[in-house]
């Protein structure tokens, strides 16, 4: 069972119909909604480093920093050509060094999280740990990495490890890792902790993250103004952060039925940053107000989108969820499902390879999938929607009527597109 706080009946009513409940106030972020990015600016520091490498190429700390101001400006803006380009001066800086520097290997490691390459940034992570340099850091990172591979043990382990109350970097994990087990309200407790000693420190990039990620916790909990105030003060710090505008949308669409001034604050997102998974949301919008013309535009553009080879299987769950539904080819849908086990083996991949199956119609080798490395594994609510839905069938009934109180619970996570998909569970 999930430990998490439950949205009071009146938000539960109000999903399954017209939502008169209201948090945001357009006059808090109205600003945001004109602001652009200075490219000018954002660039001047990876020039910066490029004009000392062309006066000395082998300088191998150049390397480095401009890597840094490339990872800068992907997360400022989404275009993996700079992730990319990151990528090439950390191996650059790697192959100079030999290894020796147990920092650009874990700089080369966080760039493959962000990739979703785990396996790789686990095999850097390694050598990392073997050459010593800063041990700790080293691993913070394993847990990072152990986690997003499905090898809990190993990531508890390292948890143990690293565990210090009163230190950030421990708290965030600590956090991540409650909210992993479904202890939805411990992980709050930890991430206001972390929030707490990001204020104290008062640097700007801690508080901000701190302010998102509880702003999603917050969200996962139903306490929906404090998810709002949150990204608001995200958005304070840097009126650019496209994930708490993407936050803001969210709560306009799923919880106050406001999926025009959701769709606005989208359109104006995409005139700085790019992410395909943002026109995957526009397209379930455009489902919602059934407007079939905007849904088809925002699937070609993330189909265009995803067609780029640099993005390599980062979006791999997305387009499983394509394949599967929207386009009604499970046989590519399995196909990747199979690879991303392959490349991440958690539960939440055997989901997609179950899911898979049941739209190939194979219900019996769905349920063997969900049976043997799913249940009670993730408390994710697609996955358990997927569950009850190769659950109902086989035949589970009471399994089901389980599940769909917990998807009830989940209805502001899920979207109100799901509202009456559960309800004929």
């Amino acid at each position: 069972m999930i430990l998490k706080k439950i949205l009071p009946f009146i938000l539960f009513a109000a999903l399954f119909s017209c939502n008169s409940n209201k948090v945001t106030q357009t006059e808090d972020y109205k600003a945001y909604l004109t602001t652009s990015i200075d490219n000018e600016k954002l660039m001047s520091d990876a020039q910066f480093w490029t004009d000392k490498l062309e006066s000395q190429p082998k300088s191998f700390p150049y390397l480095v920093k401009r890597a840094g101001a490339y990872t800068d400006i992907f997360e400022a803006t989404g275009d993996i050509d700079y992730l990319i380009k990151a990528e090439k001066d950390l191996l650059k800086s790697i192959a100079q060094t030999n290894g020796n520097y147990a920092s650009h290997l874990r700089a080369l490691a966080s760039n493959y999280i962000s990739q979703h390459r785990f396996k790789e940034a686990l095999e850097l992570l390694e050598k990392a740990k073997e050459n010593g340099e800063k041990l700790k850091s080293t691993k913070k990172m394993l847990f990072d990495v152990h986690l997003e591979l499905g090898n809990y043990m190993y990531a508890e382990s390292y948890l143990n490890e690293i565990k210090n109350t009163s230190d950030f970097d421990y708290l965030i994990r600590l956090a991540k890792w409650e909210d992993h087990k479904g202890n939805l309200e411990a992980a709050i407790e930890q991430m206001e902790k972390a929030t707490a000693i990001a204020e104290a420190s008062n640097l700007k990039h801690l508080k901000q993250w701190s302010y998102t990620n509880l702003a999603d916790f917050y969200g996962h909990a139903g306490e929906l103004e404090k998810s709002y105030n949150h990204y608001l003060k995200a958005l304070e710090l840097d009126n650019n952060d496209a994930y708490a505008k993407k936050g803001i949308a969210w709560i306009l669409y799923s919880y106050e039925n406001n999926p025009d001034e959701a769709l606005k604050i989208l359109d104006h997102i995409s005139t700085y940053y790019e992410a395909p998974d943002y026109d995957l949301l526009k397209a379930e919008i455009a489902d919602y107000k059934q407007d079939a013309d905007l849904k088809s535009e925002a699937l070609n553009n993330y189909k265009k989108a995803v067609r780029n080879d640099m993005y390599g299987d980062m979006y791999n769950k997305y387009n499983v969820a394509l394949y599967a539904e929207d386009m009604l080819l499970p046989e590519e849908a399995l196909a990747i499902a199979k690879k991303e086990v392959e490349n991440r083996p958690t539960p939440q991949s055997y989901d997609l390879l179950a899911w898979s199956y049941f739209k190939k119609g194979d219900v019996e080798k769905a349920n063997a999938i969900v049976e043997e490395y799913v249940e009670g594994q993730t408390y994710e609510p697609e996955v358990l929607y997927h569950i009850a839905e190769i659950y109902k069938a086989v035949g589970k009934t009471e399994k089901v009527k389980e599940l769909k109180s917990e998807l009830v619970a989940s209805l502001y996570e899920l979207g109100p597109t799901m509202a009456p998909k559960i309800k004929q569970l």
